[in-house]
């Protein structure tokens, strides 16, 4: 456990992303037993590992510290989320990938007389979200049926339960740039989302705005989707 743990702050240490003998060197521990070590941090989602083989902080860790904190983020964060906030007034989520789930780490809520059930730290599963279905959109097949091969749990009546019906909603999303979650993890609740990638145009987070059905047209919410875009492309260098 100590040695994980030298492992995790060296990864974290200003600078990062790090090559494996600088987090040797600084954890104190042996090639050997860090190579390993990663490994596991890095099948847990708490590690990433770069191009050129280095190691970043994963999106687990990520989202503890989004906890510990109250999701506070550096500022050009905020303000790419503020600005689609404010923009459209609806509530906004931004969500971290890690292996079969999300987990929110910030939310701004909307101008709207309503709450919804997510909260900064919750853990969601992907075929359920928007934020969800567009980080699986952009994921290989093969990884997509890994995933999903504890099946996929109905959260309410309209979630997508058969791989059948997921894929095909893939599709869509492929072809449109952005997910819908129409009342499939939340009843009354109606969301797009759109996904984050980094420099090798692989999914790490994900950005949604949410509104009820009963107040928000799904043209109109999916009308800000070009909008909900551009958000998404301005975090890439950021996460």
């Amino acid at each position: 456990m100590e040695k994980s743990l030298r492992i995790l702050e060296a990864v974290a240490a200003p600078g990062g992303p790090h090559r494996l003998t600088g987090i040797t060197e600084a954890a104190a521990v042996s090639k050997s037993s860090t190579y390993r070590i990663l490994a596991s941090l890095s099948a847990q989602g708490f590690v990433r590992q770069e191009a050129g083989g280095r190691y970043g902080v994963g999106p687990r860790l990520r989202g503890l510290s989004a906890q510990v904190t109250g999701g506070a983020e550096p500022a050009s964060i905020g303000h790419v989320l503020d600005e689609l906030q404010q923009t459209t007034g609806l509530t906004v989520h931004l969500a971290l990938h890690s292996g079969e789930t999300i987990t929110c780490i910030r939310k701004l809520e909307g101008d709207q007389p309503f709450r919804t059930a997510s909260r900064i730290g919750l853990r969601m599963p992907l075929h359920t979200t928007a934020i969800g279905k567009s980080i699986l959109a952009h994921l290989p097949a093969e990884e997509v049926r890994t995933l999903i091969t504890g099946g996929l749990p109905a959260r309410t009546p309209q979630t997508l339960t058969t791989p059948e019906a997921l894929e095909a909603d893939l599709e869509s999303v492929r072809a449109r740039g952005f997910a819908i979650d129409e009342e499939e993890n939340e009843p009354g609740v109606r969301c797009i989302g759109a996904a984050v990638l980094d420099h090798a145009g692989r999914p790490v987070a994900g950005v949604s705005l949410t509104t009820v059905t009963f107040l928000v047209p799904r043209d109109q919410l999916t009308s800000y989707a070009p909008g909900l875009r551009a958000a998404t492309q301005a975090l890439t260098p950021l996460l």
